[in-house]
């Protein structure tokens, strides 16, 4: 597969008045970049080259190709990163505009699976679906629904050191305190990789896509830690990519539970300050020393 993409800033300077108390004073800030990105996908249909516009996210520019093609996989559009034949931002005459643009071209022979993706859009859209509805829609496009699982330990120190570790690396949440990250962690708690984006479900699909191309997928005896709350749209993602261990800094929500119960994914919430929540134990997931 072959990527050619720009790197863009994700942090922007911009010129402010701080108060406190009855003072006020200039200061530089750093915000983090939010912009709009357009996925397309071009494909070969009867000899003639077609392209579809498939989303419009809101992202923090950088690590465009993970997050187009990790998109592309947890919405079931692609199933291997061998389906993708380059990644690029269009030539148009503003530079800007085609930067906030990027085309996955799929190799020959390949039709993407475009039926599936208008289903899991609707499903994952706050629109009311019923939550059965969306968790069986989920089952038929993943990959590694019926994948074996590995009986996993973990202790207690590692758990706990885990939030404070993600943070010490967010180096952009560091500089602007406005963004999320997705951390994919070992069983010993050694940091793997990590991205940042405004948007929490971006970031998870940046290291997916990551993890998709390295050809790391299935993620089973890997953690996923994510900086804030465990949403339903999340541990979907979590499941596309056969991730069973999802730490979550924050909460996590009804449908978010349900649908780790129906994979059989261990979900922990609240981690931090040495304390944290199980929402469902998976029957392959162990704590050592936990009474």
């Amino acid at each position: 597969m072959k990527a050619h993409l720009l790197s863009n800033k994700s942090v922007k300077q911009i010129e402010i008045v701080k108060v406190k108390d009855n003072d006020s004073f200039h200061y530089t800030d750093d915000v983090s970049v939010e912009e709009p990105l357009e996925i397309r996908v071009a494909y070969h249909l009867a000899d003639k080259k077609e392209s579809k516009n498939i989303s419009v996210t809101m992202r923090t520019p950088g690590n465009d190709a993970e997050l187009a093609i990790g998109f592309l996989f947890t919405e079931g559009i692609i199933s291997s990163h061998q389906q993708v034949k380059s990644i690029y931002f269009p030539e148009t005459e503003c530079s800007r505009n085609s930067e906030n643009i990027v085309i996955v071209e799929l190799t020959e022979g390949c039709i993407p699976e475009l039926m599936k993706a208008d289903r899991n859009f609707y499903t994952t859209s706050s629109c009311g679906v019923c939550g059965k509805g969306s968790i069986e829609s989920i089952r038929t496009v993943s990959t590694f629904h019926n994948h074996t699982k590995q009986n996993t330990e973990i202790s207690l120190e590692t758990l706990y050191q885990l939030s404070e570790k993600l943070q010490s690396f967010q180096n952009n949440f560091s500089a602007t305190g406005g963004i999320h990250a997705s951390g994919i962690f070992d069983l010993e708690g050694n940091l793997l990789a990590l991205r940042e984006d405004v948007g929490r479900h971006n970031a998870l699909d940046k290291i997916i896509g990551y993890a998709l191309s390295a050809d790391l997928l299935p993620l089973d005896n890997k953690i996923l830690v994510l900086s804030g709350r465990a949403s339903f749209e999340l541990i979907q993602k979590a499941a596309m990519a056969g991730i069973t261990i999802v730490a979550a800094i924050g909460a996590p929500s009804s449908l978010a539970v349900d649908l780790a119960k129906e994979f059989d994914i261990t979900l922990l919430g609240f981690l931090r300050d040495n304390r944290f929540n199980i929402y469902h134990s998976g029957s392959h997931f162990k704590i050592e020393n936990l009474l």
